[in-house]
This record gives structure tokens, sequence and C-alpha cells, in this order.
């Protein structure tokens, strides 16, 4: 599939995604895989929502006073022997990393899964650098080695089905026999396991995400059902951390109450297989551990989001409960949104990060059926803050002309309401009677959108607001 980060190519995208078989058969694990996983293990929990509101509290409470973690922070990596850059742009943190990369004279460098890394396309820039990127998440694995971007925040490989993923295997595995059965999963993770082994240990650097940051300690935590992230992290002799300025807590404690709203949100488990702190390089005394240990903090336009209507976003702890609770998602999938961050969580926060005149289509892109507020673990307004960006496009004359006047039309009888109860009413009733043969329109002036794909019924009697003031009446 081909992606474009510009606002009017979701429609293409998802017109795509949609006559796409293999897609729509893969898509089904989301809905199958993680809905009622995520429901057991909170019903199980009692206090859930309670947490819920105390993960809310806690980010809240953390953005208000960003500024002085950010210090605490820095002040505590760097007592660790650690180093803390600062990086305001995309540009700034892959300048920062290749830098790094350079002066250790870096030739392989290991990932850990990582949306940042994504954000600012570092492999791109490493590569160019002479350098191997190697994606070490099975996912990310994948997805590399068919040049394509992660379709999920925390199943990048979600698009995919086991076939297409044996073809590739076969075609870039050229070293290992024909013959060989790769059937089974298990088969396909053995092999992508006996492959990235080497690559381990040939790393000069190791990158990672960061779930968390906590300002207390100077510590990265990073929540994986794979051993890759401790590998990446240990074995070479640098470790980069790339996060971004609103993953960090204040202390150990906050963690505590975010890692058990995290794993129950995002697949469904009460606790990820791996979840590994690290703080500063290695200690004389310590068996493994990088002899450097880099955080890169990226902040690339979110402190613009402090303070004003998007604030709510910068809480958002990537668990893809949103997207996998999403019918739009489950229907064309994450490529569709043209941009790193995918489902309603990246409807809000692209627009955010790469400006309305390029992601203006994707809250548009939304039932506003709740659910994925529903399920926030922090409790993010998710549909309140997409509604603010469609306002936003409109006042920007960003969409397009028929809804625009579609809109002031709109507005205009609705601000006048005995003339929107005369109009409506003459409407319902040509309806109703052009309507009444076949009790359905198979095509209809203004509503190509809708007609092109299903029937419009016919109106069958008076208004809602008709029968709601009949009913009053006769109550009255």
């Amino acid at each position: 599939m081909t992606l474009h980060v510009t606002s009017p190519a979701f429609k293409a995208n998802a017109h795509e995604a949609l006559s796409d078989e293999a897609l729509q058969r893969a898509l089904t694990n989301v809905e199958k895989g993680f809905i009622g996983k995520r429901k057991k293990v909170a019903d199980k929990l009692p206090e859930f929502e309670a947490l819920r509101d105390s993960a809310r509290d806690i980010k809240n409470h953390t953005l208000a006073h960003l500024d002085l973690y950010l210090e605490a922070y820095e002040a505590k990596v760097t007592a660790a022997g650690g180093h803390v850059h600062f990086a305001p742009t995309a540009a700034d943190a892959s300048k920062i990393v290749l830098d790094i990369c350079r002066r250790v004279g870096a030739k392989v460098v290991t990932k850990g899964k990582s949306m940042i890394s994504e954000e600012i396309d570092l492999n791109t820039h490493i590569e160019a650098a002479g350098m191997a990127a190697v994606e070490t998440d099975l996912g990310e694995y994948i997805i590399q080695l068919r040049g394509e971007t992660p379709s999920h925040i925390i199943a990048p490989a979600v698009h995919l089905n086991r076939d297409q993923v044996e073809a590739d295997f076969r075609r870039v595995h050229t070293d290992l026999p024909d013959d060989r059965d790769l059937q089974a999963p298990e088969s396909l993770l053995a092999e992508a396991r006996g492959v990235l082994r080497k690559r381990f240990l040939a790393a000069d650097v190791g990158i990672t995400g960061a779930n968390f940051l906590v300002a207390e300690t100077g510590t990265s935590i990073i929540v994986t059902n794979e051993g890759n992230g401790d590998l990446t992290q240990t074995l070479p002799k640098v470790h980069i951390v790339l996060a971004s300025l609103e993953k960090l807590v204040p202390t150990l404690d906050d963690v505590s109450q975010m890692l058990r709203v995290l794993a129950r949100s995002a697949t469904g488990q009460e606790m990820s297989v791996y979840t590994t702190f690290s703080t500063g390089p290695r200690r004389p005394d310590d068996v493994d551990g990088p002899g450097e240990y880099h955080v890169v903090l990226l902040d690339n336009g979110r402190s613009s989001m402090l303070g004003g209507e998007f604030q709510d976003m910068l809480r958002c702890i990537r668990c893809g409960a949103c997207m996998n609770h999403c019918p739009v998602y489950h229907a064309v999938g994450g490529h569709a949104y043209g941009w790193v961050y995918p489902g309603p969580m990246g409807a809000v926060l692209s627009p955010s990060l790469i400006g309305v005149d390029k992601a203006g289509h994707l809250p548009n892109a939304s039932t506003f059926c709740g659910r994925c507020e529903s399920v926030c673990p922090v409790r993010i307004p998710l549909p309140k803050l997409m509604r603010h960006w469609r306002e936003r496009e409109f006042e920007r004359n960003l969409s397009p002309a028929p809804v625009r006047y579609g809109l002031k039309a709109w507005g205009f009888f609705a601000r006048r309401p005995a003339l929107y109860r005369l109009a409506t009413r003459a409407a319902m009733t040509t309806l109703s009677l052009l309507g009444r043969n076949k009790g359905r329109f198979a095509k209809l002036p203004l509503a190509g959108g809708w007609t092109a794909y299903r029937d419009f019924p016919a109106p069958e009697g008076k208004t809602f607001q008709a029968r709601w003031k009949a009913q009053q009446d006769k109550r009255a």
C-alpha cells in the first residue's frame, strides 16, 4: 500500500484498505484478540476504574509541573552516570543519536520497539550514515523486512497473516534450507530468534523507547512481551533511550499504578512478560550492561500542546486500547491513517504534531461512538478532542467545500427554530411522498457519499420534533 501524509489521502488509503482481502482477514484478529481479554482482566480487578482515575491524575499533575520534573529527572540521570539530551525537533533527535553512534564507531545498531524512532524516521538516517539498523521486536522485524511502517502501536504487524510472514522469511532468509517447515507460528518465531541472535551479539549501540521515565530515580522503563528489549539495552556498549517529554512520571509509586492499567488496557494481561527498569550505565559491580547510557528527550511540538485544548492528549501511555476498540480502525487498519500514530489517538495527536493541514481528515474518521474514551486507561476525552480539530479544520477552510457550505446552511436554519421546523417538515413530507413506493432511495441529491454504498431509507412519517411535541401535548 502506498501511503501519503496528507489529509485528503486518508479516503484513498481507506478505500484501498477496504478492498484488500488479506488485510481484512488480518484485521479480524484485532477485535477478537484484544477486546475480550481487556474486559476479562479489568472485570477481575475491582479497583480498575479507581486506578484509571489515579492514572489520569498522576499524568495531569506531571504535565502541570513538567518543567520541574524534567529538571529533577535530568539531575538523577546525570548523578547515575548517564546523559540527557534535549531535542526540540525530530531532526535534532536524529542528529544526537547519529553523533553518539559515530563517536563510538558503531556499525550495527539494534532497536527495541519505539514509536518515537518511527516519528523521527530514525532508521532512514542510520542507514544513510552507513550503519545497519536492526529491528529486534518480532513485529517490527517483520515489517522492516517488508519495508513497511507499523500499523498498530503495540502490534506493528497486526495487518499481516501467517502465510505472508512465511513468504517474507523465505524471501529474505536465503541462507536457510528451502525445505524447512514454517507452518506453525512457533517455527516462525524460532527462525527470527536465530537470525536476530547474531545481530544482538554484533551490535555496538542499542536503542529502546521508554514507556515511562521516573523523575525520582532517573529510571527508564520498557514494558514488553519479548526478551529483545533487555538484550538491546544490556549487550551493546551504548544504550540510547528515545522518549518524548510526556513519558515522565514523578515517582516509582506512581509507576506502579500506571503499570497496573497499562498491560490490562493494551494486551489484556495483568502484567507484561518483561518490565525492565534501567538507571544509568553499568556500575563496577554489575555483571552486564552498557558502558554509556543516553536519554534523548524529544519535544517535536509537544510543549506547544501544554496549557491548550489538546493537553489531555499528552496523558496517553500508548496502550493502543482506543484503536483496539475503534470500529473505523477495525475496518481500515493503521496504515490508512498515513502517519506514525493510527486510530483515535492518532486522529488527535497527528494534527497536533504535523498540522491540521496534513492530518485534518483523521478527526473525521470517527463514528463518535465513544468506545475509545470508555476504555482509555487515563480517560482522555478523545471524541471531544477530535471535535476540536474538526472545528479548527472548518475555521481554516480546510474542509471540502460541500461540507463547509452544508454546515453553513444547516447553521442558518438551526439558529432560526421556526424556520428549521418548517424546512425539515417540508423535506420530510417531500421525501416521504417520493419514496413511498419503494420505501428507499438508491440515489439522492447531496447524499452521494451515502447512496454510493447503501440505500437511503425514505421517511415514514413526521419529524422527530413534531412527534416529540405531540407526545408532550398528550401528557399535558
